[in-house]
């Protein structure tokens, strides 16, 4: 909070001394969002708005959120952090990076640990983990078989879409050679027509047949 609040006066003091109170306000709540905070500003707006705030000048503001939230503890940032962070559609290895970047310092170790770290896990990697012919008895094997297993199930999920590409494209409806398939063709002699790989003749504009080799063009037997 304290970070937040440093940055703020900082920011007022080099761009907005000459702007008025209820600007250099406005704009110090701008930035509070998400959670608690973001429900506790519209609160304080709804009470300015209504002339029902003592909040007048920045110093007021800094001072009210100073009571209303107090000092975070770097400690206790980082295990409410611990508490809440989940791999989602991010890769085991993405996830394992960032929790052990949050684990260190919030003093959270052994089976406390473990625990926190197989919440965040996606389901299906910790309901096949924990069903493991082997338990898992340190945050170190979570972590390893984890990372394994996930790696396992994305290089799965692409190998079944390259083969069910190939199973809806498999390359076209191509005749074997020597062989006909079924159509015709209008040419100057006439309509040719085949079927079964034997051609049948129409007569051409001149009266005559055309004539073809049926031991010639006909396939099988």
């Amino acid at each position: 909070m304290s970070a937040f609040i440093n940055a703020a006066c900082i920011y007022i003091r080099m761009k907005m001394t000459e702007e008025a109170a209820t600007t250099q306000v406005a704009w110090v709540l701008s930035y509070v969002q998400g959670g608690i905070a973001e429900a506790w500003k519209d609160n304080l707006m709804d009470e300015l708005a209504k002339g029902e705030s003592e909040v007048e000048t920045v110093e007021q503001l800094f001072s009210k959120i100073r009571n209303d939230f107090g000092e975070t503890s770097e400690e206790e940032r980082k295990i409410e952090q611990l508490q809440t962070i989940e791999q989602g559609g991010r890769t085991c290895d993405e996830y394992i990076q960032e929790f052990k970047k949050v684990a260190r310092g919030s003093r959270y170790e052994g089976q406390p640990l473990i625990e926190e770290f197989k919440r965040g896990l996606n389901g299906t990697i910790r309901r096949k983990l924990a069903e493991a012919e082997e338990p898992l008895t340190t945050i170190g094997e979570w972590q390893e078989r984890a990372v394994r297993l996930d790696r396992n199930q994305r290089q799965s999920r692409v190998e079944e879409r390259i083969l069910g590409r190939n199973a809806a494209c498999p390359g076209g409806n191509v005749q074997p050679r020597g062989s006909f398939g079924g159509g015709s063709y209008r040419g100057r002699g006439g309509q040719i027509t085949w079927q079964a790989g034997v051609p049948q003749t129409g007569g051409n504009r001149g009266g005559g047949g055309n004539t073809f080799n049926r031991e010639r063009y006909q396939t099988g037997p």
